[in-house]
């Protein structure tokens, strides 16, 4: 014969057990979600299967990583140059965001490392799939860090917003590469 209180302890198992798959879809839904990192489009920031956490609230900033759903069905992980409404240049490996030079430390290593010729090559964004001077509005432009062998927005055009997953900034996977990235 069952007790009374061995199936109350029974039921408020089981509750604690659903309340916490709900709250964990819910996180993982709304607010956070893992991702690994597929190819060396990101390096030297990021490597190849590094795992990190996508943040799903708010809107990306200017050099924010993002994670977004790109045309191809897969979801790229790539840095945020220009914003809607910007005018983006690269001249002799100089990033310009309407008329102004802007410096992208984050890349003062790598191009150190490629003497021998720019990292990024010149461009402006009527030269890209976006087609306009301008960054369309509810869009932003995104590029790898690895510019020689990054498929982004010189390939695929401006990103639109509702594409975007969330931004990323901590890497959890492997433990001994734990960090979080600046801008």
């Amino acid at each position: 014969m069952t007790s009374a209180k061995g199936k109350n302890g029974s039921w408020e198992w089981i509750k604690a057990l659903l309340i916490a798959i709900i709250l964990a879809f819910i996180i993982r839904a709304f607010f956070f979600t893992p991702i690994v990192v597929d190819g060396s489009s990101m390096d030297p920031t990021l490597q190849d299967q590094d795992r990190m956490i996508v943040t799903k609230i708010g809107e990306p900033n200017r050099f924010d990583i993002v994670v977004f759903h790109a045309p191809d069905g897969r979801d790229y992980i790539r840095r945020v140059i220009g914003l809607p409404g910007d005018r983006i240049e690269y001249k002799d490996d100089i990033l310009f965001i309407n008329g102004e030079a802007y410096e992208e430390p984050n890349l003062n290593e790598y191009k150190q490392k490629v003497i021998d010729r720019p990292l990024t090559n010149s461009f402006t964004l009527e030269e890209t799939p976006v087609r306009s001077d301008l960054v369309p509005e509810g869009h932003i432009f995104v590029l790898g860090d690895n510019r020689r062998g990054s498929t982004d927005s010189r390939h695929i055009g401006a990103i639109p917003m509702e594409k975007v997953v969330g931004t990323t900034k901590i890497v959890y996977y492997p433990i001994k590469e734990i960090k979080i990235i600046g801008k």
